[in-house]
């Protein structure tokens, strides 16, 4: 182990900066990579050291909203299932196979759209509290009435390029879309039930073959979420969250959701799946699903494993249901303070506070916070699922995309620090639990510290600085041998 001390003077926050060390066993390089702010990253400035070249500052500013959030129930998972699920049946090395693109990828656009969009979070005159793709159930709207929504969706400002070009352009590496949410309306062409966008809307156009199509032109990959338990406005659909004038068993609001979920799954979720599995040529990559409740029973959700069996390449998440724990762990709008050990983990967050649109939320998170996130996640092993919310003309909001042409100048210069990286070495510059305070659950609060963060790569070491220290920074404990650093915004590396 070493101890380095770095001396550095203060430079200009739009910098950015990268060191490169080296391995005290094999004569092979570690980076440390210091990242810069947005504004002008390929700005450089003098940087004196001890003992080595070090990277410059990346966001100087501390961030203002940060997803270190109490985390979700757990969700069951068992080993012992009615159809064995890939993961149950996989060697190692077929699993890291099968997940190198996208542990590789570290960063993925997730698209919440649909037609509450048209709402965009008001009912009746009335703001509606909580999250706009929620507006059906919040607002207890009957299932006719939010149905006939469809009739005015005609969102001819969309353009499958024009996002997919955003996502590339914000250094994403995939794309998930929700191709049916819990309000039951289906974003693609589905011959299994007409409550969808091609044969219930003016629109008549299926935005995930186009979405699928330019994907392959630009080379990203697409994965859908559906919505496999909820679905509000099918008979016998399950239903969440539970409000004054609902049924206290089935959370049902109108009589026209209630029935049995077997025969909704039976009749609408598998066909619309194996549509989806099989319409789209090499796509989906993923299915993300969401909200497994206590109807999706073991056998039942063996059904739907079944099919997912069948694409052998697929990803999966930990949301199916019925105990089976799929390929990622899902923390929604939180870090984990030390990541998921042993198991891939997708942070999905929001920019504001919603996922789908609301015309009201402009309560967005700055740059600086979201690449603090990315970030954070990386040097935890995970990827960042960030959100976008396209409005009911199909465009996505300015504030979304301004944020992400910004990540998307930062990681041109840094992402070598990010793609295809490993967690940190080191570890205490995450933060660490507090032995007096306590979280919601009772147990020690995770108290995080903004200092900085390290991403590694085989024979490499890369520094992400979040707050320039005043006169020098000391890292203890470097586990190799330091022989150079430089930074990332320099192309000539020189130390």
């Amino acid at each position: 182990m070493n101890g380095i001390t770095i001396e550095v003077k203060p430079i200009a926050p739009a910098t950015a900066a990268a060191v490169e060390l080296a391995r005290d066993f094999r004569p092979r390089n570690y980076f440390f990579a210091y990242n810069s702010r947005v504004a002008n990253p390929h700005r450089s400035n003098a940087v004196k050291l001890t003992r080595l070249a070090i990277a410059a500052a990346l966001l100087a500013a501390a961030p203002l909203c940060l997803a270190q959030l109490a985390t979700s129930p757990a969700i069951p998972t068992s080993s012992n299932h009615p159809v064995p699920a890939i993961q149950d049946t996989e060697t190692a090395a077929q699993k890291d196979a099968r997940m190198a693109w996208w542990r590789e990828a570290r960063f993925g656009m997730f698209i919440h759209w649909g037609l509450y969009s048209i709402p965009a979070g008001t009912w009746d005159g009335k703001q509606i509290p909580g999250i706009g793709e929620w507006i059906m159930n919040n607002a207890s709207i009957p299932v006719a009435d939010y149905k006939a929504l469809a009739g005015q969706f005609n969102p001819t400002g969309f353009s499958a390029h024009d996002i997919v070009a955003l996502a590339k352009s914000a250094g994403m590496k995939y794309i998930v879309i929700t191709a049916k949410h819990h309000d039951g309306f289906a974003m693609f062409d589905s011959k299994a039930d007409p409550f969808n966008i091609v044969a219930a809307t003016p629109f008549h156009r299926d935005p995930l073959r186009e979405l699928a199509d330019e994907a392959r032109k630009q080379g990203l990959k697409l994965g859908f979420y559906y919505s496999q338990d909820q679905d509000w406005t099918a008979s016998g659909g399950a239903a969440m969250q539970q409000h004054s004038n609902h049924d206290p068993v089935t959370h049902h609001w109108d009589k026209a959701q209630d029935g049995d979920f077997a025969t909704y799954l039976h009749t609408k979720a598998i066909p619309q799946i194996k549509e989806l599995l099989t319409n789209y040529g090499n796509f989906p990559v993923v299915v993300w699903f969401d909200t497994p409740t206590k109807d999706m029973t073991p056998a039942l959700a063996a059904e739907i494993v079944a099919l997912l069996n069948q694409h052998p390449n697929l990803i999966w998440n930990n949301r199916l249901g019925g105990d089976y724990k799929g390929d990622t762990e899902t923390p929604e709008q939180y870090i984990p303070p030390q990541g998921f050990p042993g198991r891939d983990w997708e942070s999905c967050m929001t920019m504001n506070d919603t996922w789908g649109y609301k015309s009201y939320d402009t309560n967005f998170k700055s740059t600086e916070t979201l690449l603090h996130n990315l970030i954070d996640i990386a040097s935890k092993g995970g990827n960042y699922l960030l959100n976008i919310g396209p409005d009911s003309h199909g465009v996505v909001p300015l504030p979304e995309q301004e944020r992400l042409l910004a990540m998307g100048a930062w990681l041109k210069v840094n992402g070598e620090a990010i793609y295809g990286t490993g967690p940190t070495l080191f570890g205490p510059e995450a933060g660490a639990f507090s032995p007096t305070e306590k979280d919601k659950n009772g147990k020690p609060k995770f108290v995080p510290t903004w200092d900085w963060r390290s991403t590694t790569r085989p024979g490499k070491i890369y520094l992400e600085i979040f707050n320039w220290p005043a006169g020098s920074f000391h890292l203890a404990n470097v586990p190799r041998k330091v022989t150079k650093a430089y930074l990332l915004a320099d192309s000539a590396h020189q130390p």
